[in-house]
């Protein structure tokens, strides 16, 4: 009985490439499995689908590496460690930005083959950008500010039930509740209620408590963690720039986690989402909306920052309002001075030196 031969196998079997060849990977990455695309001499030469075994994956291409110039898959859930286990191995690969893709402007169909297929081909014609892969430790300080984060956003959620809850039974807030003073929420606690309310609200307040004593404990973690030689001296400069504290701080440095890695100013405001973009129509030139690219908790923590600069610095304060002239919206004059402070804190770390006073 004859053994019948997939596609893959045979062209495993019949290949041999050498140097002289240019072979492009495109991989559309999930969790159980994926969906590999090459791109041979300039054309579709296979596509096939694997399980999602980094080390299989690699074992798979190692016939082909004379001949790959890149390997490429877009940044998604799966992090980066299919990446560094390819760079373990020698391979070149480049972790691509999903908003960067170029995109046909009336696609058909969208598969996870054709996924593939489409990296494997734009990375053969250069029009991929692709990001920084951080390294395991640096991965995981950064992981530090957004897990805090992530905290503050559910205490926040709690917040509100526990005022929604008030506002819906009509029972009086406790004076100093605006605050969430310790006294305030203790005064919640002794409120006499029918024993279903009781119970309801004793839960909303327990997880308040969760929450606080949980984001004190991360506060702590963060502490440590950038209080290394190699951390604390960062931490130390980028608090001089009036308006940062010790959130801000540790979550830039750990964001950017390698500052010299941009090469002008544009290139930062792009990373942290707060560079204006250009929109042209014949002679009508104007500014667009911030490309909110990046993660949006580093941005809306810079704008924070600006604000506190702004009220603090009276030079950067009369910077504030002769933008706010110009543009008619506080928004967009206090997203201008977040932009402002990001570029501050990048030039600092890279300079290594403390804020000189200059708006």
């Amino acid at each position: 009985m004859k053994t019948s031969v997939s596609k893959k196998q045979r062209f495993f079997n019949e290949i041999n490439l050498t140097e002289h060849d240019d072979l492009y990977v495109g991989i559309d990455v999930h969790k159980a499995n994926y969906h590999v695309a090459f791109y041979l001499n300039g054309a579709h030469a296979i596509d096939f689908i694997t399980p999602a075994d980094n080390a299989k994956l690699c074992t798979t291409l190692e016939k082909l590496k004379p001949a790959i110039k890149n390997i490429v898959y877009e940044a998604g859930p799966t992090g980066y460690s299919l990446a560094r286990q390819l760079q373990q191995q020698s391979f070149p690969v480049h972790v691509i930005a999903p908003s960067k893709t170029p995109q046909y402007s009336a696609r058909d169909s969208k598969t996870d083959r054709l996924d593939g297929r489409q990296l494997a081909e734009y990375a053969a014609k250069g029009l991929l950008r692709s990001i920084a892969i951080p390294t395991p430790r640096q991965e995981a300080i950064r992981q530090l500010p957004r897990l805090r984060n992530q905290f503050v956003v559910k205490l926040k959620q709690t917040k509100l039930q526990i005022k929604s809850f008030l506002l819906q039974y009509g029972i009086p807030q406790p004076e100093g509740l605006q605050h969430w003073s310790r006294i305030a929420v203790e005064k919640l606690k002794t409120l006499q209620l029918l024993s279903q309310l009781r119970y309801s609200l004793d839960t909303l307040i327990q997880e308040y408590d969760f929450l606080n004593e949980k984001i004190k404990d991360i506060d702590r973690k963060l502490n440590e963690a950038f209080a290394e030689k190699s951390h604390a001296k960062k931490i130390a400069i980028l608090q001089t720039h009036p308006g940062v504290g010790s959130v801000t701080s540790m979550m830039f440095t750990a964001e950017l986690f390698d500052p010299k890695r941009f090469n002008n100013t544009t290139e930062l405001a792009k990373y942290v989402g707060l560079a204006p973009t250009i929109i042209q129509s014949g002679r009508t030139l104007r500014d667009g909306p911030i490309t909110k690219t990046g993660r949006p908790q580093l941005r809306s923590t810079l704008i924070q920052a600006a604000w506190v600069w702004v009220a603090r610095d009276h030079q950067a304060r009369e910077v504030y309002l002769r933008i706010l002239r110009n543009t008619g919206q506080k928004n967009k004059a206090i997203t201008a001075m977040a932009r402002r402070l990001a570029i501050h804190l990048w030039k600092m770390l890279c300079n290594n030196e403390p804020y000189r006073k200059t708006a």
